[in-house]
């Protein structure tokens, strides 16, 4: 086992006292309003805060107990929220993991961006190379390479497959196959990547492009093809984290708030929120809960957080909301 489950205590520095449970808007949130979405969310919903704090919450993932997984690159650590909102620490010593994926077998992965961040001071001579590696029940690096032997470079997201592998994002999107395979490349011409996820038969991949979902359809061997355009974002460039429902819709992390998309392709409705989205999972008991890590927070002074120029703010703040809609029982996320 990589590491054991350490108890930590919530990490609630970056609220005001006042901040949870409290009603009307904090400081740094935005205006927003719910609006119903059939079979999705009922209008006047209300997001909840339930964490924040000056580090990052990124790569969110469900897990069975109805709690979340979520990467801190900057404490070298995978977090849990439990289903009553308690952290702990659920890994240390993680190589930089940025974002967190799960398979129905429980297999935790990650993508480990080592020394990359661009906030630690000596991010300009890191050496160590980036993986995409299994991180629990044990450990194994299942990339650091592509096959010419470039290194990965600085990774973004990804999505276990099920089957020992993973899917993961760098500018392009790619997938590194189980035991340490060759990784293939999904597309790395006229893309700039971010979100990654598969739909619930496992024979769809999509993949965000600025302004835009691609899908491409995904072979038993894990590799793809058919590239196509399977949404638009509606002209919003911040595509970024996504997760999908039940009924196979699409939730597409934006700028403006979290897109909803049909099976194929329609696009349903806009989900506002307090703060600008980047990953979203649906958890709790029923899988009826949307937990959403938002940019930004909200400092001991009441104020928003905010940090030197020239350095960059980490801070963020996850908030979750009941839905119409269930998550996707087949798979964590």
């Amino acid at each position: 086992m990589r590491s054991n489950i350490v108890v930590a205590p919530l990490l609630c520095l970056a609220l005001s006292p006042v901040a949870y449970g409290q009603r009307g808007m904090l400081a740094g949130e935005r205006e927003h309003s719910v609006a119903g979405i059939p079979g999705v969310i009922d209008a006047g919903a209300e997001w909840e805060l339930v964490w924040a704090d000056f580090e990052t919450a990124d790569g969110i993932v469900g897990t069975p107990d109805g709690g979340v997984l979520f990467a801190q690159e900057q404490t070298d650590t995978i977090r849990k929220l439990d289903a009553n909102d308690q952290e702990v620490v659920f890994l240390r010593d993680t190589n930089g993991a940025g974002s967190v994926s799960m398979d129905v077998q429980g297999r935790v992965y990650a993508v480990q961006r080592t020394c990359t961040d661009s906030a630690i001071p000596f991010f300009e001579s890191c050496q160590e190379l980036t993986m995409v590696s299994m991180m629990f029940p044990e450990y194994r690096v299942l990339a650091n390479s592509f096959p010419d032997g470039t290194p990965l470079g600085r990774l973004n997201d990804l999505i276990a497959d099920g089957r020992g592998g993973a899917y993961f994002t760098r500018g392009g999107a790619f997938y590194a196959p189980p035991e340490g395979g060759r990784v293939h490349t999904v597309a790395d011409e006229n893309i700039r990547s971010n979100g990654i996820m598969l739909n619930q038969a496992g024979d769809t991949l999509y993949v965000t492009n600025v302004t835009e979902v691609l899908a491409f359809d995904v072979g038993e061997d894990g590799t793809t093809g058919n590239r196509r355009v399977f949404a638009s974002l509606q002209g919003d460039d911040g595509g970024d984290g996504m997760a999908i429902d039940s009924e196979d819709r699409l939730y597409v992390t934006t700028n403006g708030g979290i897109r909803v998309f049909s099976s194929d392709g329609e696009h349903l409705g806009v989900i506002e929120t307090p703060r600008r989205p980047i990953t979203i999972a649906f958890s709790g008991p029923d899988k009826g809960t949307i937990y959403v890590p938002m940019m930004g927070a909200v400092g001991p002074d009441g104020e928003p957080w905010t940090t030197p120029e020239g350095v960059r703010n980490t801070g963020m703040t996850i908030y979750k909301m009941r839905m119409l809609a269930r998550g996707f029982a087949g798979r964590p996320k």
